[in-house]
């Protein structure tokens, strides 16, 4: 009898687990299978049990015994006693090849890697309907915050309209320490890098790389339509300013990096699709605009359950393998029962609709000269391409003076030819800030 065939006392045959990567998630996760393996065993319908975790160097006291680790991942996921392979390498294109090994030969898979699924969501699905196996990803998005799930199993029955939120916990906590304490962009990032919020190259969090993966991946399954990361438009934090922080208290307002995903009826009244992310003013009264520090948020808004708030811990490594480990346990007893989880569903296949198209209220902060005329100067450009006022307010003066301008809703384009307008205008030295303001009742 093969270890692929044994069976316990009991009769049961074992769900043999393969983890790719031992970081600080992957740690956690094998931590966990040998740890609790009696409560997973009694929540799954049989054993639990870690075949192998695949890492660069084997030399390394892990905390497992040697025969355990190894560095030929391939051969790891393609042993006949691993029903499940656990990706928690990162990255993209050595990830894609062991996920489509596992796949391949019928191996379910669960995955944190949000880059990868946002560039390959189609591919991998397919390969998995293929082979009749399970492709998890809640960790993928948000941590432990449960969002993937509640989307494709609650929700299946109703019609999400949008979905938005806070999913980088980086960017969040320094948009938070700005806000709280004044402190500028570059300063508050150099404290976020020494207290482990940021990485040694913060590029991915705080220019929107990792929200945007996130956004693809949250829009595929709200709106049942392939979306990847290069549709969705992408803007970082780091052009804001202290300065931009403080005209956002005097609106009664913060600014926090979200992750947008909604329905947009094109000119013809049909649904399309759209994905951004970028820096926005939130109204303080607006739920998003209390979840600070490293904390993650979405918001989902459907016909008929109306706005659903998920808030948590949305990074590190107890958390994401809260995650992984819910993700896992469900693919088990899928393969104890012979059942399957949710499949892809992209039957509605919207347009993905240009950001040109998009209407939001903005912000704009205009450095400008102290005399008279600039403001019915700066006001005209706004008429002429049709973007309402709703209020303007003078800051500083002389050398210092400033126009804050917060608009109406108006589409992106037309803001655009605005704010290029104002740039030639002889009042104005600079357009040093333009923001969207999302969650207003407009």
């Amino acid at each position: 009898m093969t270890s692929a065939t044994a069976t316990d006392a009991s009769g049961r045959r074992p769900v043999g687990v393969a983890v790719l990567g031992h970081g600080t998630v992957g740690a956690e996760v094998a931590r966990i299978i040998r740890e609790d393996a009696a409560d997973l065993e009694a929540r799954i319908g049989a054993p639990l049990e870690l075949r192998g975790v695949a890492v660069r160097d084997v030399s390394r006291d892990r905390g497992l015994p040697a025969e355990l680790l190894t560095t030929n991942a391939e051969a790891l996921i393609r042993r006949d006693d691993v029903d499940i392979v656990v990706e928690l390498i990162g990255g993209i294109e050595l990830p894609r090849k062991l996920v489509r090994t596992a796949l391949d030969a019928g191996k379910s898979v669960v995955t944190a890697n949000k880059a990868l699924l946002a560039a390959y969501t189609g591919e991998l699905a397919e390969a998995a309907e293929s082979r009749n196996v399970d492709l998890y990803f809640e960790a993928s998005v948000a941590g432990a915050i449960p969002v993937i799930r509640p989307l494709t199993q609650s929700l299946a029955g109703d019609k999400v309209n949008r979905v938005v939120g806070i999913v980088n916990g980086t960017t969040n906590y320094i948009l938070s320490a700005m806000d709280e304490t004044g402190a500028d962009y570059d300063e508050t990032l150099a404290e976020a890098s020494r207290l482990g919020y940021a990485e040694a190259d913060p590029t991915a969090d705080v220019e929107g790389f990792d929200a945007a993966s996130k956004a693809a991946i949250l829009a595929s399954i709200a709106f049942h339509t392939r979306v990847t990361a290069a549709d969705v438009y992408r803007e970082g934090i780091s052009s804001i300013t202290a300065a931009d922080l403080t005209s956002a208290r005097a609106l009664n307002c913060t600014i926090k990096l979200l992750a947008l995903c909604e329905r947009v009826p094109s000119a013809d009244g049909k649904d399309r699709v759209s994905a951004r992310v970028y820096p926005a003013l939130v109204p303080r009264e607006h739920p998003l605009a209390s979840v600070n520090g490293a904390f993650n948020a979405v918001v989902v808004e459907a016909e008929s359950s109306g706005r659903l708030m998920f808030y948590g811990q949305g990074a590190g490594g107890a958390p994401t393998a809260s995650a992984v480990m819910g993700d896992l346990v469900m693919a088990a007893r899928n393969r104890v029962q012979g059942g399957r989880g949710p499949r892809e569903s992209k039957y509605a296949q919207l347009e993905i609709a240009p950001m040109s198209d998009i209407l939001t209220r903005y912000y704009v902060n205009l450095k400008v000269a102290d005399r008279a005329g600039v403001l019915s100067a700066v006001a005209a450009e706004f008429a002429t391409r049709d973007v309402s006022i709703a209020a303007v307010r003078q800051e500083g003066a002389g050398d210092a003076a400033r126009l804050v301008v917060l608009t109406h809703q108006a589409t992106d384009r037309a803001l655009a030819d605005t704010v290029a307008a104002l740039d030639k205008l002889e009042s104005v030295i600079a357009v040093t800030s333009v923001l969207r303001l999302e969650g207003s009742a407009e």
